[in-house]
């Protein structure tokens, strides 16, 4: 089993990048695991082991995606709201969004830097959610081609079809992701500048002083919530719901994670005896500047699975 262990950070990246949820993308992986352990003594070496697993990974994620509706961002329901909001709307499904990924679960250790470097780049929010417009074979066959840089070949084995089927496929997927994605700066490691961003960030945004933290706003910076469909577009409509509705996060702390290839925090709102989870923040950036605040709130799953405290004393 050790063998196949091995094999479990990249599986699920690629089953995150396929299925858009991290607790979809481990039960994929457990079921892949599962039966490739089953059938390991048939195994008979006709492939390498790692194909084989990704053969059945895909199999796996196949046939969830048969059933699944297209995982979304707050951004994909409409426009965006106004700050002055009284109410963010019901919470919908969890089974409907894009989810964040832990960066050590889904980036293997060890790895090449420029390996470690494209696979923070693949697994972004926006390059998911761009992901999820793709018909699952097209999916597959983008992330197979582009992400793990496998041959046509290869990718035809596995899916069993022609290598012709596999580049039309990876051609109607390439137009349909530079359609659908939007550019984020993936953070790199030791970048001054982009310490220095989030220092100010965590600096203002813990003092609760609004003019700061939207200083370092992109003008056309965005706001979401998952699982609340309300989303928001630039400074005045942010600072707006931040010091109306969204005033109860006054006072909050901020404790650094690493999620998709981006700065993160795990924000914990005042309580009577402290600080209680409230959100698993995620900032995408561009050139200096925030250019998304995603806040998603579903703590109770997302604190422990990137290892947060259930309570800041």
């Amino acid at each position: 089993m050790a063998q196949l262990e091995a094999y479990r950070p990249e599986l699920t990246g690629y089953c995150y990048r396929m299925l858009g949820s991290a607790f979809e993308a481990e039960d994929a992986v457990q079921d892949a695991m599962v039966r490739a352990w089953r059938g390991l003594d048939r195994f008979e070496g006709r492939s390498a082991l790692r194909s084989w697993l990704y053969r059945i990974a895909t199999n796996v994620c196949l046939t969830m995606l048969d059933s699944a509706q297209r995982r979304i961002r707050p951004m994909d329901l409409g426009p965006a709201g106004s700050g002055s909001a009284t109410h963010p709307g019901e919470p919908r499904p969890e089974e409907i969004w894009v989810g964040p990924v832990p960066d050590d679960r889904v980036l293997p250790e060890r790895a090449d830097p420029a390996d470690v470097v494209a696979g923070r780049e693949s697994i972004r929010l926006a390059f998911v959610a761009a992901l999820q417009h793709l018909p699952p074979k097209q999916r597959a066959v983008l992330i197979l081609r582009e992400v793990l840089a496998w041959s046509a070949q290869e990718v035809a084995d596995l899916l069993d079809t022609s290598v012709p089927s596999v580049n039309s496929a990876l051609q109607r997927a390439r137009a349909t992701i530079a359609a659908a994605d939007t550019g984020a700066e993936v953070s790199q490691p030791l970048d001054h500048e982009q310490r220095e961003l989030l220092g100010r960030y965590v600096t203002a945004f813990e003092a609760y002083d609004l003019e700061a933290l939207t200083a370092l706003l992109h003008e056309d910076a965005t706001l979401s919530m998952p699982p609340l469909p309300l989303w928001l577009r630039g400074h005045a409509d942010i600072a707006a719901w931040m010091g109306g509705t969204g005033s109860g996060c006054r006072g909050s702390r901020l404790v650094p994670v690493a999620a998709n290839g981006l700065p993160a925090f795990g924000q914990y709102r005042p309580s009577g005896s402290g600080h209680d989870p409230w959100a698993l923040i995620v900032l995408e950036t561009s050139a200096g500047r925030i250019t998304g605040v995603n806040n998603f709130l579903d703590t109770a799953r997302l604190f422990p699975l990137f290892g947060l405290p259930a309570h800041l004393g």
